[in-house]
């Protein structure tokens, strides 16, 4: 497997949607419900038959809708597709029930629509518009950028502009990312070692980051609280944090991981929390706080404190925290392809290698508590 979501419309459960990648068998969804009272993993399989599945994701407004790239064969030419799927209705919410017999109740997706690519190429990945009504989706289709509007029901998708890359070779993009900054108006698309801007209403360039990496770059995310602040990974083996008006010098480099380094995710809610995952087999917990939005830690009021604490807070604020690993996961024993912070809790987060094996994590509970008080 190499495909994970965290069920982004899903608030309250604590769910995450795995995609499985095999050539023998009818591929297949797991929905993936963690109950952290009792710690027990609860999952039920969709079937997905059109074909392994490389990307997944999940519509921030409908628990019941994600959408997919995934390879099917036709005239001998494979070819990487993407289709919005709706789940059952009874499995739409977190349920804390796991089925009797998983094997015979299998359910299949149903169809929503087809992403039609068969002019552009091969999908990439879907990006769904992170504040919006679940309606706009953007997908990467080798050179191009296009951006869907699902009508009524999502029986159809109309696509309603499109950008294409233009230069020397063979230009593909590996991988994108939809701002939730500027009214959801900018992406971020990596292609070979460079990352590029987009503004989503002109479809022009923005700004463009050439050799971003010293290899391909894989995966891009942008800081949830800081607007200009986004994060990119690649096969030197590094992840770096960039402010995008100023795109000469990343501002910081992470280089922990041993191997190319697929996946970096900004935590939601706490955004000096970076998690990567790499195919040295190893997840590493990041705590980047000095380009977070809260530098200098969780500020304190002074009518708070007494003397003597005050003169300790004030040498304490002009000194901005380290920056830090916090935890190298080895749990897995394959490349991890993916990673990501569930979005019902904020201190837990799953992991995907290509075995198949997924682990659920928390972040160490002193961090957590140093974070919060």
């Amino acid at each position: 497997a190499r495909a994970l979501t965290p069920q982004t419309a899903e608030t309250d459960a604590i769910r995450f949607l795995v995609g499985t990648q095999s050539l023998r068998y009818d591929n297949q969804i797991h929905i993936i419900d963690f109950d952290d009272e009792n710690n027990i993993i609860n999952k039920n399989v969709l079937l997905h038959q059109v074909g392994e599945i490389w990307h997944i994701s999940a519509s921030p407004a409908d628990k019941g809708v994600l959408a997919t790239c995934y390879n099917k064969t036709s005239d001998s030419k494979v070819m990487t597709c993407a289709a919005v799927w709706r789940m059952p209705k009874e499995l739409e919410s977190g349920s804390h029930e796991s089925p009797d017999d998983s094997s015979s109740n299998t359910q299949t997706l149903e169809l929503l629509c087809h992403l039609d690519n068969t002019a552009h190429g091969n999908m990439a990945c879907v990006m769904w518009e992170p504040m919006g009504d679940g309606k706009k989706i953007i997908s990467l289709a080798d050179n191009n950028i296009l951006l869907w509007d699902l009508q009524e029901s999502s029986a159809k998708a109309v696509l309603s502009s499109s950008a294409a890359l233009e230069g020397k070779g063979q230009l593909k993009f590996t991988s994108g990312r939809w701002s939730p900054h500027h009214n959801c108006t900018q992406i971020a698309t990596a292609n070979d070692t460079t990352v590029r801007g987009w503004d989503t209403r002109s479809m022009r360039q923005i700004y463009c980051i050439e050799n971003a990496h010293g290899q391909l770059v894989r995966d891009l995310d942008f800081n949830p609280n800081k607007q200009y602040y986004l994060a990119s990974c690649g096969d030197d083996c590094k992840v770096k944090f960039w402010d995008t008006r100023n795109v000469t010098e990343p501002v910081k480099t992470l280089e922990e991981h041993s191997h190319w380094v697929w996946n970096v995710r900004y935590n939601h809610s706490h955004d000096q929390l970076i998690l990567t995952g790499s195919s040295d087999s190893r997840v590493i917990l990041s705590n980047m706080v000095s380009i977070s939005s809260e530098p200098f830690g969780h500020m304190v009021d002074d009518d708070e404190l007494s003397d003597q604490e005050d003169q300790h807070q004030e040498e304490k604020i002009k000194e901005p925290l380290q920056d830090s690993v916090i935890a190298t996961y080895e749990e897995h024993e394959d490349s991890v392809y993916a990673v990501e912070w569930s979005s019902a809790d904020p201190w837990l987060f799953a992991s995907l290698s290509y075995d198949g094996r997924l682990v659920i994590n928390r972040v160490p509970r002193a961090l957590k508590y140093h974070i919060l008080l």
